[in-house]
Parts: C-alpha cells; sequence; structure tokens
C-alpha cells in the first residue's frame, strides 16, 4: 500500500495564499487597517486588533533569514516517510520584522546557520499545489539582504 504525501486543502482563508504559490509567488495575507502582514491570517488582526482586517494577499520577495532549525528523522505522517530525513527551518521574512514562517530546505548541501540568507523556492507537488520551500542564498560580497521596493521601511 503506496501512502501519498498530505496536501494543502486551501479554504476561503488561504485560498489566495496557494493560488498565489501556484503561480510560484510568496504572497502573505496584509491587513487592510495597519499593511501589516499575518501569517497565518485569524479573525482579527494581531497587529492593530480589528475585528475586519479585510486581508489581502500581497507578493513578497521571500527573502529572509533563518532563525532557527530542525532535521526530522522520523516521519511524524506515512506520506512523509519516503522522504525522510529533511531539513525544516524557521525564517525571518525581509518584508516585516518578526514575520516568520517555516518551510523546508532544499538544496545540497543543507548546512544552515543562523542568520543565513534565503530564498523562497516551490515545490511542486502536483497540477494544483505548489508548496513554499527555502533553499540557502549565497551572499555577494558587499551586498546585504536589503528589502526592495514595498518591503522597505516596513
Amino acid at each position: 500500500m503506496t501512502v501519498t504525501r498530505p496536501l494543502p486543502i486551501p479554504d476561503d482563508h488561504s485560498a489566495g495564499y496557494w493560488a498565489a504559490a501556484r503561480r510560484h509567488t510568496l504572497a502573505l495575507p496584509r491587513c487592510a487597517r495597519c499593511h501589516s502582514f499575518a501569517l497565518p491570517p485569524s479573525e482579527t488582526c494581531r497587529h492593530c486588533g480589528t475585528f475586519e482586517p479585510e486581508f489581502r494577499f500581497e507578493a513578497v520577495s521571500g527573502t529572509g533569514r533563518v532563525r532557527s532549525w530542525t532535521m526530522v528523522r522520523k516521519a511524524s505522517l506515512l506520506g512523509f516517510a519516503d522522504q525522510v530525513p529533511y531539513l525544516l527551518v524557521d525564517v525571518e521574512l525581509s518584508a516585516q520584522p518578526g514575520l516568520r514562517m517555516i518551510g523546508r530546505l532544499l538544496g545540497e548541501p543543507a548546512d544552515p546557520h543562523l542568520d543565513d540568507p534565503v530564498q523562497v523556492v516551490f515545490e511542486d507537488v502536483d497540477d494544483d499545489i505548489s508548496i513554499p520551500a527555502f533553499t540557502l542564498v549565497r551572499e555577494t560580497p558587499g551586498r546585504g539582504d536589503t528589502p526592495t521596493g514595498d518591503e522597505a521601511g516596513r
């Protein structure tokens, strides 16, 4: 018996996220009132407290820094048994201070260190679902991971 990897099921709160991911774009929910990103979105904005955040999904660069990581050596779900070991990283995204996201770290060799720069990439797991993951970025000397455009100054 083959057990397949469980796939996300988009709902009213996450459909925009998954639609963008399918296009290989990281789009995060942003509160219409205070303009803060919230991941995951909830019924209220955790930044300004409004009960009507009217979240809209906006594309971000997908750059960030490794805050923590763990090596998964034993699958807690049968659908991942053939994929162990794999690394999960906790990333602070450059789109907003304190905005964090967890994803797989792809690439060989995957040996993360605290504050390593990463970039979002996407795993196409079937025809309709692409899952955000991360790869390590080798910085060019003299260049930092500076947010650009709408991400600067937030």
